[in-house]
Formats: C-alpha cells, structure tokens, sequence
C-alpha cells in the first residue's frame, strides 16, 4: 500500500476554512482535519486545536513554498499575524494505514438549524419529517456545511429564500448554498468560482442530492443576469472590492446574503453596503462570524 504524505500547519482555527481552500486549491489532498485530542488512531497526539493536518497522496509542488507565498498574499489582503496564526509547517511522509477510512471517523451529520442537515455521503441517515438534508463528502471539498460562515448562509437561505426565487451563489465551494437553495424551492440555482477545480466536485455534489443547478467558473463581473436571491461568502476584502458587482446581479428587491466576515472586519463590509446603497435587514452571529443580509431596493 502506497505511503502518503502528511503535512502539519500552525494556524489560528477561526481560518480553518480558509486555509483548507488554499490546500485543496494547491495540493492532491485526499482529506484535510483539525487535530483534536481524540485523535489517537492517527496517531494525532497534539492537543493543541490550531494544527490543520492536510493528507496528500503526491508531492506536485513545493507546499511549504507555496504556503508562504499564500501567507502573504493573506497578510496584503489586510490579515494580521494573529489573524492567521503562525503557520509552522512540517511535512513527513508516513507510511499508510488505510487513514482515508480512519478520518472519516471524526464526521457526524451536521445539524445546521432544525430543518438542515448536512449529511457525510458514507453514513445512512433518516430525515426528520419535513427536514432537507444536504449529503456531501466533508474532507475533499471547500464549503462543506461544517463551518459557521456556510451555515450563516444556509440559515439566511431558510429565512428569506422565497419557492421559486432564482438563487446565484457566488464563490461556491463545493456548490451546498445552491443545493441547500434548491431545496428550499428555487426556481433555479447558479454557482460560480474563480478556481476550476471545484467546478466538477459541484456537479457531482448536485447530481448525488438530486438537485439540478449550473456551475460554471465565472466571476460576479462577468455575469448578465440578474437574480432573486444572491450569496456570497467571501473574503471581506473581497466582498467590499466587488460589493457593485453583486448589487448589478440583484434584481429590484432582491436579498443577499454576505458571509465569511470575521466581527472585526465587518466595518469594511459595511462601508461597501452603504457605498452602494444596499439596505441591511439583518446582521446575524455566530461564533466570532458575522453574516450580513441586504436588500436591493
């Protein structure tokens, strides 16, 4: 059985999400987790919550190299080091023990309100009546419910999501807004990102929950239509430079749901809603995140 390669980051947890995408951006990652004490069967004896272990089956890149330079690129985007952590980096190739099937044992169906569930596609799991589960595969894809900015947004969804809304979830991940949004009803759901390679893990995750929605790699700018219902879970920084071009795809009225916004950056999103004279309906918490739902009157 052929080794794999283990590779160990020092980071703040609050950007678990964040640097997992970057990971899974850069590198052939089978699974990423955040070590836990009760770990014991990786051999994952770090009690500290902070070290993000990424599995790798090959070697394509330097990734010491290119987390540094990614670091960085954080860091000009307006992050601090205390923001982001130290990101101490070890990689050690580690002989296999069937740890692709060992890690799953640390996921659990996701109760994101009462009437969402995010489901592992390995476990069997019986819906509550009237309760729309969301099957994915939490280790091998960006947005995958687990994290309190996705269930900011599926939450926003459940509220302000009106059956037969058309829906665009911008920066998509691993496309669960936009089967979360189609669930609820959508007359149709539109998911974009700037990285290829999730494009294919979306369809594929639309195609196991029974949903159809489009996927396509595209950025707000570029989009023509105009759409009921908008997400966008984000960068702040990012949010706030293309603040404009999310209100250009809002119908009249329309809402959106802004996410991805660490508290004490929420004053550089606000300064983007109010440049463009977007209406704020809700400023919703959870954890240290912060989601803000707008109105495009």
């Amino acid at each position: 059985m052929k080794n794999y390669f283990e590779l160990k980051i020092s980071i703040n947890p609050e950007i678990e999400d964040i640097v997992s995408d970057i990971c899974f951006s850069n590198f052939d990652c089978e699974g990423i987790v955040l070590a836990e004490e009760n770990w014991k069967d990786l051999e994952m004896t770090s009690t500290t919550r902070g070290i993000l272990k990424v599995f790798l089956t090959e070697l394509n890149c330097n990734p010491v190299e290119v987390l540094q330079t990614e670091r960085e690129i954080l860091k000009s985007r307006g992050f601090s080091d205390e923001e982001l952590g130290s990101w101490e980096i070890s990689l050690d190739e580690k002989e296999n023990q069937d740890w692709s099937k060992k890690w799953k044992e640390k996921w659990d169906v996701t109760h994101v309100t009462n009437n969402i569930a995010v489901v592992p596609s390995w476990l069997n799991y019986e819906p509550k009546e009237n309760e729309i589960t969301i099957t994915l595969d939490p280790g091998c894809a960006f947005g995958t419910g687990t994290h309190q900015t996705t269930q900011l947004c599926m939450k926003a969804i459940e509220k302000y999501l009106k059956k037969g809304d058309s829906m665009a979830d911008i920066g998509t991940g691993s496309g669960i807004l936009a089967i979360c949004a189609k669930k609820f009803g959508a007359i149709s759901a539109y998911g974009c990102d700037n990285d290829e390679t999730v494009i294919d893990v979306c369809i594929e995750n639309s195609r196991i929950n029974n949903v159809e929605c489009v996927f396509e790699l595209n950025t707000a700018d570029k989009l023509t239509e105009k759409y009921d219902f908008v997400c966008a879970n984000i960068l702040h920084n990012i949010l706030a430079e293309i603040m404009g071009d999310l209100k250009n795809i809002m119908k009249q009225n329309a809402k959106m749901v802004l996410s991805g916004i660490l508290d004490e950056k929420k004053a550089v999103v606000l300064e983007a809603i109010e440049r463009e004279n977007l209406k704020i309906i809700e400023t919703a918490h959870q954890d240290q995140w912060v989601a803000i739902i707008v109105e495009n009157n």
